[in-house]
């Protein structure tokens, strides 16, 4: 898979993507603000989220639209969408301004009037959000466009990933294991789902949409085999937003930026060879040395041959067939030993 010609996928860094959902509180120039630190807290993309309150609720007070407990506790969804949403008439000028930062851009479309939008704004790919997994037609509609697919998988049991996948066709897909609480603990972030994902639906790159708290989380993911991370961002938690509570300021995400990454470089593969770091260090291994000087005929013994550093004689473990061979000529404290300066077991040196 690969989006705006970045390849995304095993043998490649992992794709960081920088979470503006609502915290641009309001305001254009905020957005656009953070636009700009994304690209310079090394994030690979920028994502939007693509609805206004009535496309993705309506204004009501009954049961069930009014939220109870968590970051949001007593607000309407409708209300609390409003405040979140990005205007649809702000999505020209951060595509265009991220794109004149070499930064790519895309979005979370909630209805089909937002992938059309999106269409007109020839963005790379969509993501689907982690509530919307179990819409259907939402995701056979972006699979449409044949632009990649990003899904995230919170809340949804490996049935509902499974039907989600069917309907994203032949699309190229990545999965991002997501726990759906704001902030999550760490303790329910259960990052061995990663790789779990990855052997359930061969093939499709599988990562990481992550909610909790701080950086630690994202670098274990990392060291999991997340190929891609979401992590929401702010200017500031500070200045407050929707989603502040839970999102990296720009010095935050760089050091999970570069933590990511030494993490996954850090993974390698299977080696038990020396490492180029690694060049002189068998030199300085221990090894067997005549510690007292020795006379032709002597026997070696634990008093003048020893196991020490460094290591250009014999390994240590020839140690007890050493012991009690004599030497063929006069041996010097500090010499390395070897098997050309013993006479056979039993036999006397000449000379």
């Amino acid at each position: 898979m690969s989006i705006a010609g970045r390849p995304i996928g095993r043998g490649h860094p992992p794709y960081l993507i920088a979470e503006m959902s609502g915290n641009h509180n309001g305001d254009l120039g905020r957005a656009l603000a953070l636009v700009e630190a994304a690209k310079e807290a090394g994030a690979d993309a920028v994502k939007l989220q693509t609805y206004t309150a009535d496309t993705i609720t309506i204004a009501h007070d009954g049961p069930g639209f009014r939220l109870e407990g968590g970051l949001w506790d007593g607000r309407t969804l409708h209300d609390l969408y409003r405040e979140a949403h990005t205007p649809w008439n702000w999505h020209a000028p951060l595509f265009e301004r991220a794109r004149s930062l070499g930064l790519t851009i895309f979005s979370s479309p909630f209805d089909e009037t937002a992938i059309e939008l999106l269409e007109e704004l020839d963005a790379p790919a969509f993501k689907i959000a982690s509530f919307e997994v179990i819409d259907l037609p939402l995701i056979r509609r972006a699979a449409r466009s044949g632009k990649p697919l990003i899904i995230s998988t919170g809340l949804a049991t490996l049935g509902e990933i499974e039907e989600a996948v069917v309907a994203a066709g032949d699309v190229p897909l990545t999965l991002l294991h997501c726990v759906s609480g704001y902030p999550t603990p760490p303790e329910d972030c259960n990052l061995r789902t990663i790789p779990h994902l990855a052997e359930a639906f061969d093939g499709v790159a599988t990562g990481l949409s992550d909610h909790s708290q701080g950086i630690a989380v994202p670098v274990a993911a990392a060291a999991m085999g997340a190929s891609v991370i979401e992590k929401h961002f702010t200017l500031s938690r500070a200045d407050g937003g929707v989603d502040s509570a839970f999102s990296l300021e720009p010095a935050e995400f760089r050091a999970m930026a570069d933590a990511v990454r030494m993490a996954t470089a850090a993974m390698g593969r299977v080696d038990y060879g020396v490492k180029p770091s690694e060049a002189g260090g068998r030199d300085y291994r221990r090894s067997l040395y005549v510690v007292a000087d020795v006379e032709a005929g002597e026997p070696l013994t634990s008093a003048n041959v020893r196991s020490i550093r460094p290591g250009f004689g014999m390994a240590p473990k020839h140690l007890p067939d050493v012991l009690g061979r004599r030497a063929v000529r006069r041996l010097r404290r500090g010499e390395p030993l070897g098997w050309d300066m013993l006479a056979p077991p039993g036999e006397e040196p000449h000379g």
